[in-house]
């Protein structure tokens, strides 16, 4: 069995009950809308996040789930949909998970619609059944993404990206998201209890792992979801880059900061970065750091009594960052 279907397994019936609902929350009145959506279900990732929220809300109540939970993993699927539907538009990607992208089948204005659409039917889902707890922990992830996006992009242009600031971005960028899954499965659940805001620290730390672990892909030869290097030619100040830059000479530094803003798109050149990043230990440190937030997250899950659930979470996070792609 693939580590995936190991985690879903004791989740498999809410997720297949999940499915069907999830297309339901998705349905319009108008024609290209639902052959764009139907589209989207039928490409669909790992679902990783309705398994968080399901996983989450069964550890805490000891096995049960209830309509909360089925649209609250919704409103947080259709909410990440939109974010990527958005994002492909932005970096005008024509592909996703090795699909066509929206924006390359039905072009840009089609596809920022039916982002905006998800993002709409996701809010009416809660505002419509009063789960106004729910929508504010999704409000709140989806203000953080955007601000760290741009922050990013800000930074970037001047290059001048802390550590600090780095981790500010990545907790805000990806780490939001995954840490309102879970805190979503827990207030589904166990509303206004401590379980909301604890399950949250363990989705950020998670998130955390799980983008460190994305930067570190960026260095990396084999068959990974992006090409090696990519993050440098968008001049993306990553952590391996970041300790690299603190951790060399005058000169050295130089000729790094003149590669990424100059010749980032030369192969060569890129090439010969990724080389000067391995040699000053910059991938040793950003995995080290990678196992901090992962150590972390898992300390969060020991103080639960053992369950199949919990077991699916532990297999999670080691997921995170063993995963090949």
């Amino acid at each position: 069995m693939k580590v995936v279907e190991k985690i879903k397994f004791p989740i498999r019936e809410e997720m297949e009950l999940f499915e069907k609902k999830f297309q339901e929350y998705m349905s319009s009145k108008v024609a290209l809308l639902n052959r764009i959506t139907y589209y989207i279900v039928n490409r669909k990732g790992k679902q990783m996040r309705p398994m968080f929220v399901f996983l989450m809300a069964k550890m805490i109540s000891g096995g049960k789930v209830n309509d909360r939970t089925y649209r609250g993993a919704a409103v947080i699927e259709l909410i990440h949909t939109a974010t990527l539907v958005h994002d492909d538009v932005v970096d005008d990607s024509n592909r996703r998970r090795g699909f066509f992208s929206i924006n390359a089948l039905w072009k840009n204005k089609i596809a920022v619609l039916v982002g905006d659409y998800l993002l709409s039917k996701g809010l009416l889902l809660s505002i419509d059944n009063d789960d106004f707890d729910l929508l504010k922990i999704i409000s709140v992830a989806v203000r953080e993404m955007s601000e760290g996006e741009l922050l990013q992009i800000e930074k970037a242009r001047k290059l001048d990206i802390t550590e600090e600031v780095y981790y500010e971005i990545i907790r805000q960028k990806t780490a939001t998201l995954i840490a309102a899954c879970c805190s979503l499965g827990a207030c589904s659940i166990a509303p206004e209890s401590d379980h909301v805001e604890r399950m949250r620290k363990f989705g950020e730390y998670i998130g955390m792992a799980f983008q460190i672990k994305d930067d570190l892909f960026d260095y990396t030869d084999g068959p990974i979801g992006k090409p090696t290097g990519i993050d440098i030619k968008e001049q993306k100040m990553t952590l391996p880059l970041i300790y690299t830059l603190d951790n060399c000479d005058a000169k050295e530094r130089e000729w790094l900061i003149n590669s990424i803003k100059r010749y980032n798109k030369n192969t060569k050149r890129v090439k010969e970065v990724i080389a000067f990043v391995k040699q000053k230990g910059g991938l040793e440190y950003a995995a080290e750091k990678m196992v901090e937030f992962q150590q972390m997250a898992l300390a969060i899950l020991a103080d639960y009594d053992n369950s199949p659930y919990k077991d699916s979470l532990v297999l999670m996070v080691n997921y995170v960052i063993e995963r090949k792609k």
